[in-house]
């Protein structure tokens, strides 16, 4: 038979257990935001470019026999394909209602333009294509991160790819969202690097979104597309990712969750170091790049002032640089 055990035996075993490091408690998982606010810059898009057929109104500006669709669409029918092939609004419009166009934005000082331009679309193939990546890419983002940081990405990012775009940009008017959703691609690429402990699948995470973002920024380069805005927006969506989109490390635990009794010297810090590091280095690269950009916008401005060119308005050719 077994040694029976006595109540001094029971205390000291009792003793040892309780003298056992704890186990680390689990994080709780985090609850995902309502997506309202892509939902919003979908419907916004869309209202944009209605907006922008009627006030084109082809069949009275271009004659109802060459606008396309006239039959059935009437004021919004498109315009002529040789015109138009993206079935949308006639250039004229699109500087009228916010084109990024550069001379407006350097000679006539409407910087507006640089933020209008991307809720203005060139044709509905162009919108169907940007509100769809805005759908699988916005809103999985804004489930993860919220409405606030979402926001602030789109249209920083947006607004990064019309400075660089109006740095190049020299008859063509540029419209788009393009720059801003290259912005989220770009914010989802820093966001894995900046929270790299956090993902089980890291090797298969990173070589999946590096496909989608060399296959996007390929598109860039066909005809009629301007690759400047979608580069300007990605690096700045990518800069924006280390300063927004930075989430505690793997096993950090707010001590509001740490149960009674365990020692809180062993709870991990909230992030690390080189999260830290990624965050001042980026949010500094940002700001030097927008007043290295604003810089040479302004020289571009004491140029054409001092030298001015007469022709440019006869020289002026109207190529959609919508981004798609």
């Amino acid at each position: 038979m077994g040694k029976s055990k006595t109540p001094g035996d029971i205390e000291a075993a009792a003793h040892q257990v309780a003298a056992r490091p704890q186990a680390r408690p689990c994080p709780p998982p985090p609850k995902p935001w309502f997506p309202w606010l892509v939902p919003v810059f979908f419907m916004a898009n869309v209202a944009t470019f209605v907006y922008s057929m009627y006030v084109n109104n082809c069949p009275e500006k271009t004659g109802a026999d060459r606008c396309v669709f006239n039959s059935y669409l009437g004021r919004f029918s498109f315009q002529p394909l040789s015109e138009n092939p993206l079935f949308g609004p006639s250039p004229t419009t699109l500087e009228k209602l916010g084109a990024l166009e550069k001379n407006l934005v350097v000679q006539e000082g409407e910087e507006w333009r640089l933020v209008s331009c991307i809720w203005l679309h060139a044709g509905a193939i162009h919108l169907i294509a940007n509100m769809l990546s805005l759908l699988f890419i916005g809103v999985r983002l804004e489930q993860e991160f919220g409405f606030l940081r979402i926001g602030l990405l789109y249209v920083i990012s947006g607004f990064g790819g019309s400075l660089l775009s109006a740095l190049h940009l020299q008859t063509s008017i540029s419209v788009g969202a393009s720059g801003a959703l290259f912005g989220l691609l770009g914010a989802m690429l820093s966001e894995l690097f900046i929270n790299w402990t956090i993902y089980a699948n890291k090797c298969a995470a990173l070589m999946t979104l590096m496909f989608v973002v060399v296959l996007n920024l390929a598109v860039g380069f066909l005809p009629h597309v301007d690759s400047s805005a979608h580069i300007g927006g990605f690096l700045s969506g990518f800069l924006l990712g280390f300063i927004l989109l930075v989430r505690p490390q793997y096993g950090y635990v707010s001590r509001k969750y740490i149960p009674p009794g365990y020692d809180g010297k062993r709870v991990k810090s909230k992030h690390k170091w080189y999260q830290y590091l990624l965050w001042v280095a980026a949010l500094v690269t940002l700001i030097f790049g927008y007043l290295k950009t604003d810089t040479m916008l302004s020289s571009t401005i004491n140029s054409l002032l001092t030298s001015p060119n007469p022709n440019v308005e006869a020289q002026k050719v109207y190529t959609f640089y919508g981004s798609s």
